[in-house]
This record gives structure tokens, C-alpha cells and sequence, in this order.
């Protein structure tokens, strides 16, 4: 489906009107901090893009009241306003001083754009305009800002793009700032959950690593143009549809005396399932299943729900497609359910020490063969993120980090248990799943 939004003419209409940058309002001094085990193998992945938009009629109060909190939410986050960096034994770091430049805020105008054109766009490539950084590795944080922010006038509201730099923080401590900004925003004096900045509580090994940021092209080396045939699609599940698909995928009780499948698990077989089946594969086909896993309660011992940093790993099974498609859902959800739940602390650190003795620098697209990578989740509440002029009307992922086969689950704005499910697919497989009424239909 075609949107307004989606015609080039339209989109080129974004125009940036000015570029500051944004400081930590007190004086902080020197600090470094160690990039750990679990930081180092993102570096070659782009900067992490979010964009939120919202009604509103008073740009340039929104604007006034963004930049004041973001002074002061960096206090706290002041990490987000340095460089990246290496010791004298070329291990990386985090470094931040006063004199540094700081966020980097470019507002622009789109007032032909409005929120319902943001709202309905299923493809990343329209909304590319709207979000900084696009193309850029996070290795490029030795020479740019570790948080970009672009701010644009819509015709009955605000974009809000962001690029964090993904090299220093995951999706939790993504959204525990962009939470913690918007409190302060909507009148609090500071924040209700200190980011907890001590990265090696996590992780103490020291890895050197002789890797040099590419020659800095703005954003013309897209990784969106590396696949030009993929194409993206949201589609939301209401509370009714995930509890149907978790019903039917727990309806046989599991004869190990295994626990029930979570939502989670459910959804993913469910997504597994149609994605395999649409792509046609051969029986014999490899297929890779792949979660991002938040492990702060996993690694021994459990860090703070407010641990800044990366504190994930990348948990596969694998499966052929014919067994995958000819066994019942709770086939696959079980395989899911197993990886997950022997990811435990020894597991971490196994992996630790093997890409510590081995580092390598993954890829975006390094997931697994004729994958489906889950990133994100669900329990983050970013619909909740509120700066004063209610909740969002929309959140949605850039165009950086795709590749065919990943999905991104978000809070449904209805709330509750609704859940939109963010899919990149090449785009004769996007067009069977849609044609598939056994996965569209139950989530629409």
C-alpha cells in the first residue's frame, strides 16, 4: 500500500533549517569509560534510529522545552555527549569532556507532511529524511556525536528522529533515556532511575582491537542500498490475535513438563513459521531463528535494569524448513524456548571468552542463513514516552540495521498486550506473507 508519503516529491520536501548541539548544563570534567565484551562486536554495526512523532501545534516551545531537558537529562547520561575512543593499548572507551561539542540537534520543516503521512508509511526509505545518521557505522563515533537528534516541523506536529550509537547502548538503555528525558521534559526535577555507568561490573576483560573508522562520507554509503528489492511492512496484532496465537501454540500441554510458551516465544514461531513458509525454501533448507537477549539478569552477578550499556547477546537455533513447516508451532516455539532458557551465566561467559579470544566485528546482516532475527521487544514502553504533549502517535524503526529476515516488536499504542511487529523481507517474499491470510488476518 502506497502512501503520500512514499512519492519522492513529497519526502525531498524536508528541509533542515539549522544545527546546533546540545551540553550537559554542569560541569562534569574528565571521564572515560571502558567499552566491554559485550559493546566491542557492535562497533561495524550503523547507528541505532528511532523516530517518534507527535500532534502538536507550537513547534518552536516543543523545540525550547526539548533542548532544556536534554541539558539536563545528559548530567546523568553525560556518556551520550562524548566520542568514542581508544586507550594507549588500543582498548575502546567512551570519552567525555567539557570542551566537547556535545548532541548533535538539527531541526528542519516538512509542513507538508502530517502525522497521519508518518502514520500509515510501511516502508523505511520515506522516512529516511526524518532521522539522522543514516549509513553511518558506529565505529564513526571516534569522529561524530554518539547521539544525533533531528527535530521536524510537521503539519500538525513533531518528528522526533534519533540515532544512538549502538557501539555504547542497547535497546533498554535506549529507552531508559528517552524515558528519563521525557520526565525531566514534563516537569520533574530528575530522574527516577540513575543509569548505572560501570560497565565492567559486567565484564572487566580488556580487548584490543585494530579497527579505523571509514573515511567519513556523510550518509551516501546507505546500507539500505546494499538490498534495494527489500521491503518493510508493520503489521499490528491486538491483544485478541496474540492471545489467539498463544492459545493455539500452548494448546497441547508440552509432555516434558516444560513451561507453558511465553508471548514471546508464541509470537516468534508464529513470525518463523509464515516467513519460512513464504519464502519457498526447500525442506532441506536451513533456517535460523535469532533473538537479540537482554542478559542484565542472566550474568552472574545480575546487573541493574538500569546498566547503561550493551548488555545482549545473540541467542540461534536452527532447523530445516520442512521440519519447521510439518510439525506443529509448538515445534519450533519449544526450540526457542530451549536456547533461551539455556542461556544462562555460563553460557555468557563461554561466549565471552571464545570472542575474546577471537574477536570478531559482526555485520548487520550476520544473523544466520534464510533468517528471522528478533530485535527489540515489547516490554519497552515507548508509547509511555511522554515530553509534556502526550503520548507518541507513532514509533517506528530507520532504515540502518535492516536486512531480510529482521523483525523489530514494539508496545502496541493501544497498550495492553497488542503488539506491531516490524518486518524487512525481500519483497517477493513480503508479498506472499501478506497474501498469506493465516498470518495477516489474525494480526489485523
Amino acid at each position: 500500500m502506497a502512501s503520500e508519503l512514499g512519492k519522492k516529491e513529497e519526502i525531498s520536501k524536508v528541509k533542515v533549517t539549522s544545527k546546533t548541539h546540545v551540553k550537559p548544563n554542569k560541569k562534569i570534567g574528565k571521564k572515560e569509560c571502558q567499552l566491554v565484551t559485550f559493546d566491542l562486536p557492535y562497533l561495524a554495526f550503523y547507528y541505532n534510529q528511532k523516530l517518534l512523532f507527535y500532534k502538536g501545534a507550537e513547534f518552536e516551545e516543543m523545540v525550547k522545552k526539548l533542548k532544556e531537558g536534554l541539558e539536563v537529562v545528559l548530567v546523568e547520561f553525560y556518556q551520550l555527549a562524548g566520542k568514542l575512543g581508544k586507550d594507549e593499548e588500543g582498548v575502546f572507551r567512551v570519552e567525555y569532556g567539557d570542551e566537547m561539542e556535545g548532541v548533535e540537534v538539527v531541526e528542519a520543516a516538512s509542513e507538508d507532511i502530517s502525522i497521519a503521512d508518518l502514520a500509515v508509511e510501511e516502508g523505511t526509505s520515506a522516512l529516511k529524511d526524518f532521522i539522522p545518521y543514516n549509513g553511518v557505522l558506529n565505529l564513526e563515533g571516534i569522529h561524530r556525536p554518539l547521539l544525533a537528534l533531528q527535530l521536524t516541523k510537521l503539519k500538525d506536529g513533531l518528528a522526533i528522529g534519533c540515532a544512538f550509537n549502538h557501539a555504547i547502548l542497547d535497546g533498554t538503555s535506549t529507552w531508559h533515556f528517552m524515558s528519563s528525558w521525557a520526565e525531566i521534559c514534563n516537569g520533574s526535577k530528575s530522574i527516577s532511575a540513575q543509569p548505572f555507568l560501570d560497565r565492567t561490573q559486567a565484564r572487566n576483560t580488556r580487548v584490543k582491537l585494530d579497527l579505523s573508522p571509514p573515511p567519513s562520507n556523510g550518509d551516501a554509503s546507505s546500507n539500505a542500498k546494499a538490498d534495494p528489492k527489500l521491503r518493510e511492512r508493520v503489521f499490528k496484532f491486538s491483544e485478541a490475535a496474540i492471545d489467539n496465537i498463544k492459545s493455539t501454540v500452548n494448546a497441547k500441554a508440552p509432555s516434558d513438563g516444560s513451561k507453558p510458551f511465553s508471548t514471546f516465544q508464541s509470537l516468534s514461531v508464529h513470525i518463523w513459521r509464515h516467513v519460512t513458509k513464504a519464502r519457498h525454501l526447500k525442506p532441506e533448507d536451513y533456517t535460523v531463528f535469532t533473538v537479540f537477549a537482554d542478559c542484565r539478569k542472566r550474568v552472574d552477578p545480575p546487573m541493574p535494569d538500569t546498566y547503561f550499556g550493551n548488555l545482549i547477546q545473540a541467542i540461534f537455533t536452527v532447523t530445516a524448513a520442512g521440519l519447521l513447516s510439518a510439525n506443529p508451532p509448538e515445534f519450533g516455539a519449544s526450540m526457542i524456548q530451549k536456547v533461551i532458557e539455556a542461556h544462562n551465566s555460563k553460557a555468557i561467559d563461554e561466549r565471552n571468552k571464545e570472542w575474546e579470544s577471537s574477536p570478531k566485528i559482526f555485520e548487520f546482516k550476520d544473523a544466520g542463513v534464510n533468517c528471522v532475527a528478533v530485535g527489540s521487544s515489547p516490554r519497552f514502553r515507548v508509547y509511555e514516552v511522554d515530553f509534556g504533549w502526550g503520548k507518541p502517535e507513532g514509533v517506528r524503526s530507520g532504515s540502518n540495521n535492516r536486512f531480510d529476515g529482521m523483525v523489530y516488536l514494539y508496545q502496541g499504542k493501544s497498550g495492553g498486550r497488542s503488539i506491531d511487529v516490524e518486518i524487512s523481507l525481500e519483497a517477493p517474499t513480503m508479498e506472499k506473507l501478506e497474501k498469506d491470510e493465516s498470518f495477516v488476518l489474525i494480526g489485523n
